[in-house]
């Protein structure tokens, strides 16, 4: 296993919300996308950032409101926000070329938590899901404009927290009251398998935060939560989810920690021996970070392995995809 423990801290002037390393380079080398917010001035802003200086943004985005959701695509940068809206800066990172979707009946009344890029037919496309129930599927409409459509209206039935795309007709959500749905669009857009998730296993109540699925194993998804919760999810055994960290599970997984699991990725540096091939059913690494400020790795039937351990929620953090044995992570 890589050894993890060098760490390289550049405060910050602002709350810092979100992070993702972006897939271009600049004049000045690696470059990453944070999304800020400045409580005395009640502002929020996307910042592209240079590895080589963090403390100096090379652009700024304004939002509306604070951002929930960050994801970057090659070709475009998207945050969404506590108001509703979404906005789309391009590679180029000039942001007079920015487009947005306003929040509103139309398309989202309320923050939009989850948020993912995936290659349709046409281009690229891009799902959002938010706590008001709504679930969109973004696109280009032809003459830099951009049209939403509306997938799903759960009238406040269900709150969403997370999407992912699978395969350009798949894609997985997850919230407040739905656990985790599938969705695949030749079927009508609808919902075809659907996961309550591990908490009736001894947890009272339940809430999916984040959800990843693994580029070579389009079937596997894995889910983090409330009161520490992870969970890898097979659509070949869907109502079967795998245990990988909970409180109150009766030993059947090692709990990494007891608050809110905010993000979690499929870790692809760090690979176990006992994984030798995509066929195999045992769940590969996952990086995740928690509200009581642990970034850890967690592997099925192993002790979770604690990377980082602070006294503040550690909100987001980053796989570099370019060198996957450095992440960057907030603080």
């Amino acid at each position: 296993m890589a050894d993890h423990s060098s760490f390289r801290r550049h405060p910050h002037p602002f709350s810092v919300d979100l992070v993702r390393w972006l897939p271009t380079f600049g004049s000045t080398g690696r470059l990453l996308a944070a999304a800020v917010h400045d409580p005395a001035a009640s502002s929020s802003h996307i910042h592209l950032l240079s590895v080589s200086d963090p403390s100096t943004p090379l652009t700024s985005l304004p939002l509306p409101s604070r951002a929930t959701a960050l994801r970057c695509s090659p070709s475009v940068l998207a945050a969404a926000t506590t108001s509703g809206s979404l906005h789309l800066l391009p590679s180029s990172f000039d942001t007079d070329s920015a487009v947005s979707v306003p929040s509103g009946a139309l398309f989202h009344v309320g923050p939009v938590r989850g948020l993912d890029c995936g290659g349709g037919t046409g281009g690229e496309e891009w799902v959002t899901a938010g706590e008001d129930g709504r679930v969109h599927v973004v696109a280009g409409g032809g003459d830099g404009r951009v049209v939403a459509r509306r997938v799903w209206e759960g009238k406040g039935m269900v709150g969403y927290q997370a999407a992912r795309w699978a395969s350009p007709a798949e894609f997985a959500t997850g919230g407040a009251g739905c656990g985790v749905q599938w969705w695949d669009r030749r079927k009508g857009d609808a919902v075809v398998v659907q996961c309550k998730g591990i908490w009736g296993h001894g947890i009272v109540t339940g809430m999916v935060h984040s959800i990843d699925i693994h580029p070579s194993r389009k079937h596997i998804c894995v889910v983090g939560g409330s009161s520490g919760t992870i969970f890898a999810w097979d659509l070949r055994w869907p109502q079967q989810p795998i245990p990988l960290s909970g409180v109150g599970l009766d030993g059947t997984a090692q709990p990494v920690c007891e608050s809110e699991v905010w993000e979690v990725l499929f870790d692809n540096y760090t690979q176990s021996s006992d994984i030798i091939s995509s066929a195999s059913t045992r769940i590969l690494p996952v990086m995740m970070c928690s509200e009581d400020g642990i970034l850890a790795v967690v592997e099925q039937d192993e002790r979770p392995l604690e990377l980082l351990v602070e006294p503040c929620a550690i909100n987001s953090f980053d796989i570099d995809p370019h060198n996957p044995s450095v992440s960057s992570w907030l603080l």
